[in-house]
Parts: structure tokens; sequence; C-alpha cells
């Protein structure tokens, strides 16, 4: 899937989505198109349309608003991709997640009960309470005072020529 660079209106880049999210945006007039992919178009029925590269939001947002969203992806952030029992970093596909207070014991699952934990720990830990299976947790579980970042790691190579002039960020060639 071809993605697109959105920037916000102070030309920063903000972060990265589908095109598909980009023409939606467009069309409704949330954004402008501020450089065109060189290589791609979008097959339309009558004609090609050009495929936008970068884009800019056209109005400011707070960030402050954004609700903070319960999912997997923003607990294994919360806690840096590490298990919170044995402090393993471990990539995504790795982790799971363990409800501290287990369900059986009328556990929740909620930002203050779920911590991100490695396959051995998750299994030794079981159907217990951390003080039940002699495991101490590395931080107590919460939720977060600001939305998580995942930051997305592109080689030099794999970075569009396009996003280059808008791409704040040292490239290594």
């Amino acid at each position: 899937m071809t993605i697109v660079l959105f920037l916000d209106s102070d030309w920063q880049p903000l972060r990265v989505e589908p095109w598909t999210r980009a023409i939606t945006d467009l069309f409704l007039g949330k954004i402008e198109v501020i450089e065109y992919s060189r290589d791609r178009t979008i097959k339309g029925v009558g004609r090609d349309y050009p495929m936008p590269a970068v884009v800019r939001l056209l109005r400011r947002f707070r960030r402050d608003r954004q609700a903070i969203r319960f999912s997997r992806l923003n607990i294994y952030t919360r806690d840096r991709f590490t298990c919170q029992y044995c402090g393993t970093q471990l990539l995504a596909e790795d982790l799971t997640f363990d409800h501290v207070v287990p369900r059986a014991a009328g556990g929740r699952t909620a930002w203050d009960n779920i911590v991100s934990a490695c396959v051995p720990c998750n299994s030794r830990k079981a159907n217990r309470t951390p003080q039940q299976a002699s495991m101490t947790l590395l931080r107590k579980p919460g939720k977060p005072r600001f939305l998580p970042t995942v930051t997305v790691k592109i080689d030099a190579r794999h970075v569009p020529e396009e996003w280059r002039p808008y791409w704040n960020v040292a490239l290594d060639r």
C-alpha cells in the first residue's frame, strides 16, 4: 500500500497514512497536496490522477484533546515493548498482555490492570496475582497522561524522494 506523509499546519511531519485517507481528507477540504508522487497514479474511470506524496493539514488542532484509546499497541507502547516481569524488550509479535489481577479473581481489562509480558513470564504467572506467583512488576500499570508515540524506523533507502525536503531527520545515505 502506498503511504502519504502528513504535515501539520506548521509544515512539521505529523504522521504517515495510506493514500486512501489522504484522498478522503482532500475531498473533505481538510488538507492540501504539497507534493505528488513522481511514479504513482490513481486509476480513475476516465483518466489517471496524480498520487499525493506529501500533504499538509489546513487547520491547527490541539493534540492534548485526543482521547487515549485502550489498545494492545498502546499498552505495549506505554510499557516500552518490555516485559513488566523480567524486563526483556521484545517485538510486538513476541509480547502478550497480562491481567495483573486475573479475570477469574475479578480483575478488569483496564489500563490499571494490564501489563505487557513475555510468553514465559505470562505462563509462569498463570492465573495468579504477581504476589502469589512470587513475581514483581517493574512499574505499576496506569493510564498514560499523554498519547503514546510509536516510532517507525525507515531506512534512508526507502524514504520517498518527495518526502526528503520535509523530513527533518538526518538520513544516512
